[in-house]
């Protein structure tokens, strides 16, 4: 499947903000406002249009979804009886590959996504290797043991710093799904009416 495989830090400057797509020790935010290419040290007017598609990538950066991705996800939430755009965030939450990253297990959401794709990850100790796999209430996730030997996640689970989101419970390597994702437990700042907006158009 097609993928962003470009500098993260341009599309950080893109956006013009820090979207946590880097580890700490390798972020640059001495020109994350200053936008990419000859003439991004230029203010330009941003139409309403403008706002709302900047929001749009902003989140397909964060989550690393395609356009295709995110818009189906839209469409699933605009059924949802809660808002659309708070039932779009749950969903992005309940990815497989963004819950490895909420639990602590991978610095990044890429890095996440490359333990999932590479066969790290049990759920209810069945393996499971999609990124796009929607956690379900009462899932089991658990780290294989290989997995607990790769220097990063080794050094994560040591560290154990993460702070996780009251809708895990976890256990060093295993972790359940307690409820799904609400608003409240999303910590990055994201105005989702922007996107419910630009598909509604």
């Amino acid at each position: 499947m097609a993928r962003q495989t470009g500098p993260k830090q341009r599309l950080q400057r893109q956006i013009g903000e820090d979207l946590g797509l880097k580890t700490n020790a390798l972020k640059v935010a001495r020109r994350i406002h200053i936008r990419p290419g000859q003439h991004g040290i230029r203010r330009h007017k941003v139409s309403d249009y403008g706002v709302q598609l900047r929001e749009k990538q902003k989140v397909k950066y964060i989550y690393g979804v395609l356009e295709r991705q995110l818009h189906r996800l839209y469409s699933q939430a605009s059924k949802d009886p809660l808002a659309t755009g708070a039932a779009l965030l749950s969903l992005l939450e309940r990815r497989l590959d963004n819950t490895i990253y909420r639990l602590g297990w991978a610095p990044t959401r890429a890095a996440a996504r490359q333990m999932v794709t590479h066969d790290h990850i049990l759920v209810n100790d069945c393996r499971m290797n999609v990124p796009s796999y929607s956690v379900k209430v009462n899932d089991v996730i658990r780290l294989k043991d290989k997995a607990t030997k790769i220097p990063v996640v080794a050094e994560l689970l040591k560290a154990d710093e993460k702070i996780v989101p009251e809708w895990l419970d976890r256990k060093v390597s295993i972790a359940k799904v307690q409820r799904f994702p609400e608003r409240e437990d999303i910590t990055e700042i994201i105005d989702e009416q922007l996107i419910v907006e630009f598909y509604s158009r």
